[in-house]
């Protein structure tokens, strides 16, 4: 069984390019981020001619979660338990869509979108550590009530969680950026330490190996990336774990996301 996670940075600008990924790698779920879409005109044909059901949450041009999956989709949860609001100023908040769980071929599979965090100041980063903390408290409390649970926690987590998961850490630290401050970190750390398993990095040990590249600046022909890009196992479904893997090939060429797909092979 082969699951992979993928931001795509605007489905419907992309639908080409993840159909032909799907049909290559021969994928059986795929955890989506950032389609950009609202369900209304979310590409739902491009999954379903492919043999693949597929769950969406979208309420805006923004953000937007989605799980396909060709093992079964089942159970479906649109944001996660207390997942936590946002809105400027404290004003008008609104649920936004970065999370979607369905349970596929036995394994309960969320696609998450932390985040960002903008910058160290801003009021999108308590929002964001919040988030973290009310998705935490929601796995760990699914792990100590069945042990045994095979969770896949799937995405862009907007972490770079060690140093050398960017290109240069005395960069951001001298820029005061985001995704690599030790609140950040904390919070990303509280998850492994409730037993969730970080299972591509064994397979794809760095440094330099990277899943996003910002557009700018040349970065990815200057192999100046991050890795922010997750699954995170819990230990049921981190002991079916056989090989993992990061799609470079995929962030090459016109029309490219700046995010590369991840790749989980698990044992039947």
């Amino acid at each position: 069984m082969k699951i992979a996670t993928w931001n795509v940075n605007s489905l419907r600008a992309r639908a080409d390019r993840v159909e032909a990924w799907l049909q290559r790698t021969d994928c059986d779920v795929l955890a989506i981020q950032e389609t950009k879409c609202k369900d209304d005109n979310f590409p739902w044909e491009l999954f379903e001619r492919m043999g693949y059901e597929v769950a969406h949450f979208g309420v805006s041009q923004w953000n937007g979660v989605a799980i396909a999956s060709r093992v079964g989709l089942d159970d479906v949860e649109r944001t996660f338990l207390d997942q936590p609001v946002f809105g400027k100023n404290g004003k008008d908040a609104v649920q936004e869509a970065r999370a979607i769980g369905a349970t596929c071929g036995g394994i309960r599979v969320w696609s998450l979108y932390v985040p960002n965090g903008r910058a160290l100041n801003d009021e999108h980063m308590p929002y964001k550590l919040g988030w973290l903390d009310a998705l935490r408290a929601h796995a760990e409390g699914r792990l100590q009530a069945e042990p045994e649970a095979q969770i896949a926690l799937m995405g862009d987590w907007n972490i770079a969680p060690q140093d050398d998961d960017v290109w240069d850490i005395d960069y951001f630290r001298t820029e005061g950026l985001t995704h690599v401050s030790e609140p950040e970190r904390a919070a990303f750390r509280a998850f492994e330490n409730a037993g969730f398993l970080d299972v591509v990095r064994p397979h794809t040990p760095g440094p330099g190996v990277y899943t996003y590249w910002d557009y700018t600046q040349l970065r990815f022909p200057k192999k100046e990336g991050m890795r922010i890009d997750f699954v995170l196992a819990s230990p049921a479904l981190a002991a079916r774990v056989t090989g993992a893997a990061i799609d470079r090939e995929e962030r090459k060429g016109k029309g490219a996301s700046d995010h590369a797909p991840v790749i989980v092979e698990l044992s039947d």
